[in-house]
């Protein structure tokens, strides 16, 4: 069966607290009203999810548990290598997922992710917004055998964005 990925950049972060870590730095109030409703726009698109796999970033994190209750997913796989990764980094975290899952749904930063889908499929984005999203067909079994270029474009949707479905 063809594999699918989605990649979802984490929801609009909190600079409010100036101690805090960029990693520990959660969702804002928008971010937590953009994460749910951009699950439920997939929701909506009938796209179904095997697997999440996140940042374990605070901001990643949250939006991935979103995801996770609206899609009733016990658990959330949380890779370390996703957080601050570039495009090499992404790929061998991709290449190491489990094949039994056809339908990916991973959860990260930028600059990574937007490099990430341009080098996945040609997709010519210029950035990814946050709780941004997306969706990468690959015409393979297994997740090893996705590299650069070999990805199709399903579709990218945003919080701000007018065309939805």
């Amino acid at each position: 069966m063809a594999k699918q990925l989605l990649l979802v950049r984490h929801g609009k972060s909190d600079w409010g607290n100036i101690d805090l870590s960029d990693f520990d730095r959660p969702l804002n109030k928008r971010g937590k009203e953009n994460a749910p409703e951009m699950a439920e726009r997939l929701i909506n698109r009938g796209f179904k999810i095997d697997l999440i796999v996140s940042s374990p970033a605070k901001r990643a994190k949250s939006t991935a548990k979103y995801f996770a209750e609206a899609y009733n997913i016990d658990q959330i796989q949380f890779e370390e290598s996703i957080y601050e990764a570039n495009t090499t980094a992404l790929l061998k975290v991709l290449n190491s997922l489990n094949n039994g899952a056809d339908h990916i749904a991973m959860f990260g930063h930028n600059p990574g992710f937007t490099d990430f889908a341009n080098e996945l499929c040609n997709a010519d984005i210029y950035n990814i917004p946050t709780a941004g999203m997306v969706l990468i067909s690959f015409p393979f079994d297994s997740w090893q055998m996705v590299s650069k270029g070999t990805g199709e474009l399903v579709f990218f949707d945003y919080p701000k964005n007018s065309d939805e479905v």
